[in-house]
């Protein structure tokens, strides 16, 4: 997989790419996952309704891991979707991949929905 060239706030480069493993087609580009990196961006600050990537420095360091945990499963989503010939048990194994994202990515959801911490975070 090519550098990935965090552009985004909350995605760290490192963990989008152990995200998204070692059989995601390389095609997938550094500009295709940026663009997955912002649009996840604003989703997020649109669910807490809250200006989290402007505010970054401001919050507190665990909840940034759950915003960043979040966006970084969202651009390993899309890598995956686009291209699952590379899977050597093809699309099951690639679908197992993205259905276990998207499970965590819920529960991630959940959790910042909630009252308690939409109050714990300051918004």
């Amino acid at each position: 997989m090519a550098a990935y060239t965090n552009t985004t706030i909350i995605a760290d480069t490192t963990n989008v790419a152990g995200f998204m493993g070692e059989l995601v087609d390389t095609s997938f580009t550094t500009t295709m996952q940026d663009i997955v990196g912002v649009y996840t961006e604003a989703y997020l600050c649109a669910l807490v309704e809250y200006d989290i990537v402007t505010n970054w420095a401001t919050l507190n360091a665990v909840y940034k891991l759950l915003f960043s945990e979040y966006a970084c499963r969202a651009i390993a989503v899309e890598a995956i979707k686009y291209n699952m010939a590379g899977y050597s048990l093809g699309r099951i194994e690639a679908e197992d991949m993205i259905n276990i994202h998207v499970w965590k990515m819920r529960a991630i959801e959940n959790l910042l929905k909630s009252q308690s911490v939409q109050n714990f975070i300051g918004v």
